[in-house]
């Protein structure tokens, strides 16, 4: 075995794989290891390798366990294994029962076929193993993150993303957008909903409807999120239709919705393209929920709003607002109660709900609590 060759080719293992030079080293001596016991060593028989990189050489070790006396008068005794305490304090008196004791065995680094194969598969398969554990680690700590990605392929609705590296996230389709298309080699941004380690390596699931995703691409548009001038409070999202982001400025010569929206627009409209045309509200936060409501209900304009303490809000509004206050098929309202966490009851001047056919009145009321935010 060329111990030179491998010497030089262990920091371009680390590199084509994503691990470490130690990661490298480790799974070499466990390779080494098993080579030597298949050609050398005993059944049963426990073989350490410790690889010196700098010389290019290896020494091969028996580990053994330090156990009681009595030990060796009972059936599962193994003397490959383990040691009594007596003989093992001949070689190192500070030893205890439960220390591991190494034995230095002959150098030896000319292997057959069959000893070589099985080293093969031993780097092979720990260095999967390393990979596996390197991406997981890696992705793990991106949950809740975005990443780029490219259409690999589409599988049964599932959309298959090359992350880089070899790496395969998924993008299910609960998790897809109603306005997107996908083809190979298209790129996209994506959330990091979950990763999970499965037998087969990690498993990363990825999503383009998730809340949040809205919030982290303005995190890579707006750099005074970043600073911290501005703070997203809220979001209200249908996913491919129709957004809305509540933002509120902790610096007053700061402009949240300016910062927001960028110069002629360039911010926002960076994230309506990414998101295929989505059509993004910003709104202006407030603590007043009257305020807070009116403003989440824009474009539209209301006269008035009552709100109780069972978190329940009543929007009165000029007839002719009545269509843009509700939304196509009770959209603005709906995203307006989410946004907000209030029900909404909306009503003309005269206090008549709107009609069935141009708002459900269950859903204008029940349009539920902020949980896209949360």
């Amino acid at each position: 075995m060329d111990l030179k060759n491998l010497t030089a080719s262990i920091a371009q293992i680390a590199e084509d794989n994503g691990i470490t030079e130690e990661e490298v080293i480790q799974i070499v001596e466990d390779a080494l290891a098993a080579a030597y016991k298949e050609d050398y060593g005993e059944s049963g028989q426990h073989i350490r390798a410790e690889f010196d990189r700098d010389k290019g050489e290896v020494q091969f070790w028996q580990i053994r366990t330090v156990v009681e006396d009595e030990e060796k008068e009972k059936p599962h005794f193994n003397a490959y294994q383990q040691i009594i305490l007596t003989d093992a304090l001949e070689e190192d008196e500070d030893l205890e029962a439960g220390d591991e004791i190494k034995t230095l065995l002959p150098t030896k680094t000319d292997f057959g076929r069959i000893a070589a194969q099985t080293a093969k598969q031993v780097l092979l398969q720990k260095v999967k193993e390393a990979q596996r554990e390197a991406i997981y680690a890696e992705y793990k700590q991106k949950e809740g993150e975005v990443v780029s990605g490219i259409v690999q392929r589409i599988e049964q609705g599932s959309v298959h993303f090359d992350l880089g590296r070899g790496v395969i996230g998924v993008l299910p389709p609960e998790e897809q957008s109603a306005n997107e298309d996908f083809h190979s080699g298209q790129r996209k941004k994506l959330y990091v909903l979950s990763v999970d380690q499965t037998t087969r390596g990690p498993a990363i699931f990825l999503s383009r409807a998730y809340p949040k995703l809205i919030s982290k691409l303005f995190e890579l548009e707006v750099p005074e999120i970043v600073e911290g001038q501005v703070i997203i409070k809220s979001i209200a999202r249908e996913p491919g239709y129709h957004s809305k982001v509540a933002v509120i400025s902790v610096d007053s010569s700061v402009d949240p919705i300016g910062a927001m929206v960028g110069q002629r627009g360039m911010r926002i409209m960076a994230i309506t393209n990414e998101l295929n045309g989505e059509k993004i509200d910003i709104i202006k936060w407030s603590e007043d929920p009257k305020e807070f409501v009116t403003n989440a209900l824009a474009p539209a304009k209301v006269s008035r709003v009552e709100c109780n303490n069972r978190n329940e809000a009543k929007v009165v509004s000029p007839t002719d607002q009545i269509s843009l206050v509700i939304g196509r098929k009770g959209q603005n309202v709906r995203l307006a109660a989410r946004l907000t966490g209030w029900k909404i009851d909306v009503r003309d001047e005269s206090g008549q709900r709107p009609s069935q056919d141009d708002s459900p009145e269950k859903e204008i009321v029940d349009s539920g609590l902020n949980k896209d935010s949360e």
